[in-house]
């Protein structure tokens, strides 16, 4: 299979890496360091101590640039930030209008994104029989540039096509030859919805007070926070008639009605570890970008996509709602760091005050 990976960060190399160690042609488009780190040193993938460098995996910057090596793709897989879906969609859909107007209509396009919206947005680009939503739960870090580790070993795809006339059945055979669960799903938002409430966990609370996820879930009163987070998203799934699914070996058809229905005090060492487990130990990527000086979020498609769908389907989140705006305050510079860095007693009244119907940052 020929793959196009568009935004090959840790997760896209990681995927190109392992299919390609399976035969398949793989192009990887990327920032002008992924680039010249494939060039010169070839893709290095790091797996259970074992370090296999490829050197025969094309890195390019653009997607016009590997459409115009002549290669007929048969997958894009967009690892992208959410932020970023638009234009990596708008910019497919130019290339494939000037370099591949007689196979383009073949092309399928998988998102292994975070967060609510991806499949959506990209469908409004191309094709949207064409298109596949996916979920992804292999912690990965990136070592340098063309450099990627798997922190946990054991990974799973799930993969769901918003048309049902999509194959998908190749895709899955790669993946899970290239060592991947792999598990198929008739309704998209149901797997993205699930994936949502993994990716919850305290992600919007860490990048905030910059804290690890387990120092949050180990104080109590940010475990209730987390956990009063999630039902506000269950709820919001239940609106809008989306069921939790199996995801690897997260069993959250189980997991949700206990979670909204057990008490506090007993689900935080469950919490607990699934926050600290989940991640391989790296911190959350909404932590990441705020503390690396980027300038956009993901917290819109994650805590703001439950906030958003909420006032849809007028179900109250005024957690999600908080933590959004938080953190996209402190995103876009309103609001300094240390306001709300290692403060946890100010971010619990921030939520509070939205609880009791005020702006979260009326507290300031």
């Amino acid at each position: 299979m020929k793959v196009l990976i568009v935004g090959a960060g840790a997760i896209g190399a990681m995927i190109g890496g392992k299919l390609r160690r399976q035969g398949h042609e793989v192009t990887l488009v990327g920032r002008p360091s992924l680039v010249t780190g494939v060039r010169e040193r070839g893709l290095v993938l790091t797996e259970d101590g074992q370090t296999t460098v490829l050197r025969d995996v094309q890195a390019v910057g653009s997607i016009l640039e590997a459409l115009s090596t002549g290669q007929e793709f048969e997958l894009a897989i967009f690892t992208v930030k959410a932020y970023d879906t638009d234009a990596a969609a708008r910019e497919l859909r130019a290339a494939l209008e000037v370099r591949a107007p007689v196979w383009a209509g073949a092309l399928r396009v998988l998102t292994l994104q975070n967060g609510v919206g991806n499949e959506e947005t990209v469908a409004r680009h191309v094709d949207r029989r064409r298109v596949i939503a996916g979920a992804i739960t292999t912690p990965v870090a990136a070592l340098a540039p063309g450099h990627v580790e798997i922190t946990r070993p054991g990974g799973a795809i799930g993969l769901s096509p918003l048309d049902a006339t999509c194959p998908v059945d190749d895709i899955a055979q790669a993946l899970a030859a290239a060592g991947f669960r792999v598990s198929l799903h008739d309704r998209y938002r149901d797997l993205k919805w699930t994936k949502l409430l993994m990716n919850l966990t305290a992600n919007a609370s860490a990048a905030i007070l910059d804290w690890p996820p387990e120092r949050i879930l180990r104080d109590s009163r940010l475990a209730a926070l987390e956990i009063t987070a999630w039902r506000e998203a269950m709820a919001v799934m239940r609106a809008l008639r989306v069921r939790p699914v199996r995801l690897g070996r997260y069993r959250w058809p189980l997991y949700v009605p206990l979670i909204c229905h057990l008490p506090v005090a007993i689900l935080r060492p469950v919490v607990l570890r699934m926050g600290s487990q989940g991640r391989g130990g790296k911190m959350p990527s909404l932590h990441i970008d705020l503390h690396r000086g980027r300038e956009r979020s993901e917290v819109g498609w994650l805590n703001g996509a439950v906030a958003r769908y909420g006032r849809r389907m007028r179900v109250s989140t005024p957690v999600n709602q908080a933590l959004t705006d938080i953190l996209t305050a402190l995103v876009r510079h309103q609001v300094p760091l240390d306001v709300f860095a290692h403060r946890p007693d100010r971010l619990i009244e921030a939520v509070n005050a939205a609880q009791a119907g005020r702006a979260a940052l009326s507290i300031l």
